[in-house]
C-alpha cells in the first residue's frame, strides 16, 4: 500500500522587504537629489523664504518619506497603499506651492516630490 502525504506549499509573504524597501528608498533618494541639483544648475533656485533648499534636505526628506512609504507598504493591502499614497503625495506638495519663492521654485519642488514618488511608490506596491 502506498501512502501519499500532501504538504502546503512554503508561505510567500506578499509584504515588501525591509532590505528591498530600503533601496528603493536610496535609489529614490540620489535620484531626487540630482534632479535638485540639476534643476539649481539651470538656474532653478528651488528657494523658500529666499533661501535655497540644501542638496542634502532631499535626500534626507525623501529617506525620511521613503521608509513611511515602506511601513505604509508593509501594513496595507495594495489598493490602501496605492490609495494613502496618491494622497500624500499631492499633499506633500501643497507647501512647495503655498511657499516656494517663485512659479519656477514652486515647479521645481513639485517636481522633486513626483520625481521621489514615481521612483518608490509603484516599486513598493509591487510586492
Amino acid at each position: 500500500m502506498t501512502t501519499i502525504t500532501a504538504t502546503a506549499p512554503a508561505a510567500v509573504s506578499s509584504r515588501v522587504s525591509w532590505r528591498s524597501g530600503l533601496v528603493t528608498v536610496v535609489g529614490g533618494a540620489v535620484s531626487t537629489t540630482l534632479v535638485a541639483l540639476v534643476l539649481q544648475a539651470i538656474g532653478v533656485g528651488l528657494e523658500v523664504g529666499g533661501e535655497p533648499i540644501p542638496a542634502l534636505g532631499f535626500t534626507q526628506m525623501v529617506a525620511l518619506g521613503g521608509v513611511i512609504g515602506v511601513v505604509l507598504a508593509r501594513h496595507l493591502g495594495r489598493t490602501a497603499y496605492l490609495r494613502t499614497t496618491v494622497v500624500l503625495t499631492a499633499l506633500s506638495c501643497v507647501p512647495s506651492l503655498a511657499l516656494g519663492d517663485t512659479v519656477a521654485d514652486k515647479l521645481g519642488l513639485v517636481l522633486t516630490h513626483v520625481v521621489a514618488a514615481a521612483i518608490i511608490v509603484p516599486r513598493l506596491a509591487r510586492h
